[in-house]
Formats: structure tokens, C-alpha cells, sequence
């Protein structure tokens, strides 16, 4: 069986994962890029721009770990883009531009479904209403025998670890404080029972808490 696994996903030392009043011009709300500064000053990050350069430590060694072995990514709505309700005929096709970082099918969970859309370089977002479980069951239909990715946002991520469907998850925490936003880790107390957990610092300030599933006692 495939696994499921959560990459990258960074939380203010408050535990907000995004920042309040998204906006197409802010995606992350008023934490701004602040959560994802680490991230950005990576060799992986940096080269996924085609520029040259960046860090090669631990950042970089978590960072380039969010690609290898993923053949679909689920998402949450929020993660693709700011609009609520119906879909609005504006053209939107998501915060990436025409080719996507993805390469692969992604699943976007939303309460109104729409036809899927298919981008340049490999990329095709596919509309689902859908709960976790089934959610996962159409995502390992698109891409047989390989790892799922959740991408976000934070009500999809804490959907998927209530459901108790991860197998890991990598969290960075980043030292900044927000005060308002989205909480990752509401109603999820006792999380750490599930799983095997290290934490590694890092030069630039984050620290890396990896979540690798334990496994399940034998009845």
C-alpha cells in the first residue's frame, strides 16, 4: 500500500499554519511569507525557480524530500486559490502560473465540483466533494502504487490526521507568533501517540518535527 505524507508543512510557534484574510494577493493572509522564508532561501526551492545557489543543509534535506515517490497531491480549496462559494467565472487556475510544481494529478476537495483542468508539464487538478477516506480512494485511483501527498491548507491537513490516514508528516516551526489565522493542531490531542517523532534545529531558526506512523499493535 502507498503512504501518505505531509511535506513541508510549516506552523507559526502558536501553531497557526496560514495567516488570517487570505486574499489572491496574500495566499497565506497576513503571515505574508513569513512562514515559508526557510523554504525559500533553499537549493530546492531556488532551483524549482531555475536560479542557482541556496542552502544545502537540513532545510534543503527536507525540502527535497516533498517530490520523490509522489504520484498525486490532495488539497484543499484554499491551497488552490482565495474565492469562496460557487466557482467565479475569472479565469482563476490556481497560484502557479500554467505550469505547476506539481507534475502529477492533484485532487482539490471542495463543496462544488467542476471539471478538471489540465495544465502544462503534467499537471491535471481534479474537483472532488468528498471526505478524507474517499478523498484518498479517488487519489490512489489516478496514480496506482504510489505516495499521496496532502498539501494543505490546515483544515485538509488536520482533516487527514483526525482520519488518522498519515503516515507522516513533517512540520516546521517557525519562530514568529501570528495571533490569528488557522491552528493545525485543534482537536488532535494525543497526536504524538500515533507516531515516532524527531525534532531537528536548524541554522536558519525552524525547527523540524518529522512524524513517522508507528506501527499498529497486533491484536
Amino acid at each position: 500500500m502507498s503512504t501518505v505524507r505531509v511535506h513541508n508543512f510549516a506552523v507559526s510557534l502558536d501553531g497557526f499554519g496560514t495567516g488570517a484574510d487570505q486574499s489572491a494577493e496574500r495566499p497565506f493572509g497576513h503571515a505574508d511569507g513569513r512562514l515559508m522564508g526557510w523554504f525559500m532561501q533553499t537549493a530546492t526551492f531556488r532551483g524549482m525557480q531555475g536560479a542557482p545557489g541556496g542552502s544545502t543543509d537540513v532545510d534543503d534535506v527536507h525540502a527535497r524530500a516533498w517530490a520523490p515517490g509522489i504520484g498525486v497531491e490532495i488539497m484543499g480549496r484554499n491551497k488552490f486559490g482565495p474565492q469562496r462559494g460557487p466557482w467565479p467565472d475569472d479565469g482563476w487556475t490556481g497560484w502557479w502560473g500554467d505550469e505547476p510544481p506539481f507534475h502529477t494529478p492533484v485532487v482539490v476537495l471542495t463543496h462544488h465540483p467542476r471539471e478538471p483542468l489540465v495544465m502544462a508539464g503534467g499537471t491535471t487538478f481534479h474537483f472532488l466533494d468528498a471526505g478524507p477516506a474517499d478523498a484518498l480512494a479517488t487519489a490512489r485511483a489516478l496514480a496506482p502504487d504510489t505516495d499521496v501527498r496532502i498539501g494543505g491548507g490546515v483544515e485538509t491537513v488536520r482533516a487527514f490526521l483526525q482520519a488518522d490516514l498519515v503516515d507522516h508528516l513533517h512540520v516546521v516551526v517557525v519562530p514568529i507568533v501570528l495571533g490569528r489565522g488557522e491552528r493545525l493542531w485543534d482537536g488532535l490531542e494525543g497526536l504524538e501517540d500515533r507516531f515516532d517523532v524527531v525534532a531537528e534545529a536548524s541554522p536558519s531558526g525552524v525547527v523540524h518535527l518529522t512524524f513517522d506512523r508507528r506501527p499498529h499493535p497486533q491484536v
